[in-house]
């Protein structure tokens, strides 16, 4: 299984890639250290398809992401967020973009 993580604006941070096995979870990384997010998205975007929202938090905490399965973990300071797949399979390969809006 392979997870390609593209980079957004340059107040935003992410891996530029992450690869993990089909059935192993993987945490995907969003860095914003200049921006505080009142919304974090993240988007799912496979080949030859326009990205897809697949998840969205206001605040801090934790929330379940339903497809792929997961969970989204915005940071305490809202500086950062983490998409935990926690069982990727093969059709989950596919770039996956975070965007904040303060």
């Amino acid at each position: 299984l392979f997870l390609a993580v593209a980079v957004g604006r340059a107040q935003v941070q992410q891996e530029p890639l992450a690869e993990a096995s089909e059935g192993t979870s993987i945490n995907i990384t969003c860095s914003h250290l200049d921006v505080t997010a009142n919304s974090v998205q993240w988007y799912q975007q496979r080949p030859h398809q326009p990205p897809q929202l697949i998840a969205r938090g206001f605040g801090s905490g934790e929330q379940a992401v339903p497809e792929p399965a997961g969970t989204l973990l915005i940071a305490a300071d809202r500086r950062s967020s983490v998409l935990r797949l926690s069982r990727p399979r093969w059709r989950d390969a596919a770039v996956y973009y975070c965007a904040v809006s303060d």
